[in-house]
């Protein structure tokens, strides 16, 4: 968090390929308009991931981008098909992924499950994203019974256990129960339960829920109001989130931060470039502004995020929508920049505190 005499930002944006270009242009210029209304100042600087960046300098994640970041307060991250974004997350530790899932009220009919079952809905899933099967030991071989593929899942106790810490600091901020999603059944050497109960003895509020993930997935679709935090490992944790985007109507409106030990953060949508549609001017960019919402959560200037989500609460209210969010009856189809300039204009309204559904830390 800056000094109140020092609210002077450096991001550096990385739009990628397919929508993120446009899905961080759209956010870039929310940030700029709410720097201007909060009175802090914001600077952008560009720099280049996967295939942009390979097409430029022969590699997926060059030297430039990496030294671009050092030093900035945040970086706003749009997508890539492949290539880069591990090696970023590596390279910063940016080991800590909070995904959070909020129902907007005014959207409830989008859910693919019964306005009763997600109505209220707030939870959130904090995902280990530095280790895991995507970064264990991978190829291809052949044996005697041909040709064959693999990927090691590792994990050091050591790399659980500070997620384990991460998630239980966020549960005990909100409702105080953590699930832990685990397949200890049928791989015993990861042992997620064990190491997690342990942290959990200088959290004496957080109740520890160890759940088998395919019962939590299915759990998630059967009653997702039951839980509060869910902690999972980077396979289990990118697959479960996603499921957060059938419950909100739209995987295009979840946002991410994900952070190293030290604050510093990258901030996304969890979507991916969406070829079919990218240059066409439809996506939706209330994702990657909800990952701006966190990265303004981050650095304490929790107004300039109130008036974002309070903004877009109002323009969701009054019917807009994005084509992935399927407008019927009376609701309005609106193309990415339309979208923009109406949330524009609710950003100078006065009544931004109003409506707003910021999540809050419970105590």
């Amino acid at each position: 968090m800056k000094s109140s005499r020092n609210r002077s930002y450096r991001i550096v944006a990385i739009p990628g390929e397919g929508i993120g270009p446009e899905v961080v242009q759209a956010a870039l210029i929310m940030l700029q308009k709410v720097a201007a209304l909060e009175g802090f100042t914001l600077q952008i600087d560009y720099g280049l991931l996967g295939a942009p960046a390979l097409a430029q300098s022969g590699s997926y994640f060059p030297p430039a981008t990496a030294q671009l970041c050092d030093g900035a307060d945040g970086i706003v991250f749009g997508a890539v098909s492949q290539g880069g974004l591990l090696e970023l997350r590596k390279h910063f530790d940016l080991f800590c992924n909070l995904r959070p899932i909020r129902m907007v009220d005014s959207l409830v009919a989008k859910s693919s499950l019964r306005p009763e079952k997600v109505r209220g809905l707030d939870l959130l899933i904090v995902r280990e994203l530095v280790s895991g099967i995507y970064f264990g030991s991978s190829g291809r071989a052949t044996d005697e019974q041909g040709d064959y593929g693999y990927h090691t899942m590792r994990y050091g106790d050591r790399e659980i256990q500070r997620i384990a810490r991460s998630a239980l600091q966020q549960a005990q901020q909100r409702r105080g129960l953590l699930t832990v999603a685990h397949k200890e059944n049928a791989l015993p050497h990861l042992p997620w339960t064990r190491l997690v109960q342990a942290e959990a003895t200088d959290f004496p509020g957080v109740v520890v829920e160890p759940m088998l993930v395919d019962n939590l997935a299915m759990q998630m679709v059967i009653n997702p109001l039951r839980f509060d935090v869910i902690l999972a490992g980077n396979l289990f944790g990118d697959i479960l989130s996603d499921i957060g985007g059938g419950l909100v109507g739209s995987i295009g409106l979840l946002g991410s931060a994900s952070l190293n030990a030290d604050g510093f953060g990258l901030y996304e949508a969890i979507h991916g470039t969406a070829p079919d549609i990218a240059g066409r001017g439809i996506a939706n960019p209330l994702g990657t502004l909800g990952a701006c919402v966190l990265m303004l959560q981050q650095w304490g200037e929790e107004q300039a995020a109130q008036r974002i989500v309070s903004a877009q609460a109002r323009v969701l209210a009054q019917g807009y929508r994005t084509a992935d969010l399927s407008p019927q009856a009376n609701e309005i189809l609106v193309n990415t920049q339309t979208l923009v300039d109406l949330l524009l204009a609710e950003l100078t309204t006065e009544q931004y505190s109003e409506l707003g559904v910021l999540h809050e830390s419970r105590k």
